[in-house]
């Protein structure tokens, strides 16, 4: 199911009747409270979110959404007609896994939708059934854990999709495009901000542990720390 968040009635009915054609269950609202009372009865797959809603903006349900532990980690997609860096910035930075500006086209957002959703659920083979571990930070992949100092972090999709990928490749730096192609499925010198913010805010997360996270100046990132 993937719940679209759109106020206007045109966009989203055009979105919703896209996603039913092409095999996606598809609901849709025209405001933040319809979606948080579906959320009750049902928690969708991904939800598509307009910023620009009225009464309470998109950026602010965002972050809602990830408060609740029921939502924190379904994807979310934004749909805006902002396009500026600092938008971006500010929907990344509030925990968003994707960023679609408008006008798009529906192949594209249905294409978006599918990266998203592939490395939201990993084919079970690729889940390893020992923990992943470097310092103090530990992951259990199969039960979708994470903890720092022994305390348990709630993390975003994409920040524990960043953090899953640093620990398997412990020592080694993996660029910005790497990362972001790995992580996001596509590469974009345009769009490695996307990356840094996602570091800032995992590294946040982590607290202490979060410096295991080692930045090389000019290339990418590394995962630090004895395992």
């Amino acid at each position: 199911m993937i719940y679209c968040v759109e106020d206007d009635e045109g966009i989203r009915e055009l979105v919703v009747y896209t996603l039913q054609n092409t095999g996606f269950p598809a609901r849709g609202f025209d405001a933040g409270e319809k979606l948080f009372s579906a959320l009750c009865g049902e928690i969708p797959d991904l939800i598509l979110l307009d910023i620009m809603l009225p009464g309470q903006d998109g950026v602010s349900i965002l972050r809602r959404l990830r408060a609740m532990p029921e939502t924190v980690g379904v994807p979310v997609i934004l749909l805006t007609a902002k396009n500026t860096e600092y938008d971006k910035v500010v929907g990344l930075d509030a925990g968003a896994d994707d960023y679609i500006a408008k006008p798009f086209g529906m192949m594209e957002l249905v294409a978006r939708i599918k990266a998203v959703l592939r490395r939201a659920k990993p084919a079970e083979a690729d889940v390893a059934t020992a923990p992943l571990e470097a310092g103090a930070i530990r992951v259990d992949e199969r039960a979708h854990e994470t903890w720092a100092d022994g305390r348990p972090v709630q993390l975003t999709l994409k920040e524990y999709q960043l953090l899953t990928l640093l620990l398997r490749n412990r020592g080694a730096v993996l660029t910005r495009d790497v990362l972001l192609e790995t992580v996001w499925g596509y590469g974009s010198e345009s769009e490695t901000r996307t990356v840094d913010v996602h570091i800032r805010t995992l590294r946040q997360k982590l607290g202490a542990c979060g410096a295991q996270i080692e930045t090389v100046r000019g290339v990418g990132y590394r995962m630090g720390g004895q395992a």
